[in-house]
């Protein structure tokens, strides 16, 4: 009777420290790849640059090396959020498919396919897209708007009530949300199928328990997934940062993510879909290192 009692206060906790941890990831990942992600964006919402060096120099001489951080507070708070509901999404579905193997093959092993971790992280993707649609479009319209005097924003909150201003909250702040739904179920559900992978391969390769791999291993393997993220999910971003960062009322663009896809094909080939890869793939081998080591770090730490 005493373990089915303290059954749900151990699963509860574990959530909480799943969520901890994740949220220390985040702020990690935004302080290492903000200035990555503003070059980014700028490459796949605008035509006025040759390549990501030339973007990242124009940025620098024109607008000052804080420019790189510009819409920062916005991700520095919601991206951990983000982090910390991708984490505690992923382990909770891992642990219910744990439960679900358990019960399937009583005698056997309960670790997860291949196909039950993408679908774990697939979980926390959307369970993760409520936050990450706006925060990611505030920062997206913060990092395209002009410098200077012809700034439209003062910032976040400046931003989110002109978003807001245009169609209300759902079709204003919230522009973007099919394509984001579709880029986060994917994109996560490879991040961390290919992490677990790495891991659980790496694992059995020097037959250590996943606990003592030294810190450099699961920074290595974190900063592979991250990789194989935006190689798998980048054209998706591409239609995103396009929808995001497109104007209102009359000086719309795209009507609908399909309509996006369309003119991006017929404007620029299969090139379009991935303009800005560069950068993307510079920024993400640190960015997700740094995170996925953050997160075991802070997990260790606790446990």
């Amino acid at each position: 009777m005493e373990e089915v009692i303290e059954q749900p206060d151990a699963g509860l906790k574990q959530t909480f420290k799943d969520l901890f941890s994740g949220a220390m990831g985040g702020v990690a990942q935004v302080l290492i790849g903000q200035p990555f992600d503003i070059v980014k964006v700028r490459l796949q919402t605008t035509s006025q640059y040759s390549s990501a060096a030339d973007c990242a120099t124009k940025i620098l001489k024109n607008e000052g090396p804080l420019a790189f951080y510009k819409g920062t507070l916005t991700p520095l708070i919601g991206i951990g959020a983000c982090v910390s509901i991708q984490f505690g999404g992923f382990h909770y579905a891992r642990r219910q498919f744990e439960a679900l193997n358990a019960a399937r093959n009583p005698n056997g092993s309960s670790e997860l396919s291949l196909t039950q971790f993408y679908l774990s992280g697939s979980f926390a993707g959307i369970a993760n897209t409520v936050l990450s649609c706006p925060i990611e479009h505030v920062r997206i319209r913060l990092q395209t708007q002009p410098h200077g005097a012809g700034r439209l924003y003062s910032g976040p909150i400046s931003c989110i009530r002109a978003l807001s201003a245009h169609n209300g909250i759902g079709r204003g702040l919230f522009r973007g949300t099919s394509i984001t739904l579709l880029r986060e179920a994917h994109g996560y559900g490879t991040w961390f199928l290919a992490y677990e992978w790495l891991m659980n391969a790496e694992c059995r390769r020097v037959n250590t328990p996943r606990e003592q791999l030294p810190t450099w291993k699961v920074a290595l393997a974190g900063g592979l997934a991250g990789e194989i993220l935006w190689l798998a999910s980048y054209p998706l971003d591409v239609i995103k940062s396009k929808m995001q960062s497109d104007g209102f009322g009359d000086k719309m663009k795209y009507k609908t993510m399909r309509d996006c896809f369309g003119k991006t094909w017929a404007e620029e080939g299969m090139r379009g879909f991935w303009k800005g890869i560069a950068p993307a793939l510079l920024r993400a081998l640190p960015v997700s290192a740094g995170t996925f080591a953050v997160v075991e770090m802070t997990m260790r730490a606790i446990n």
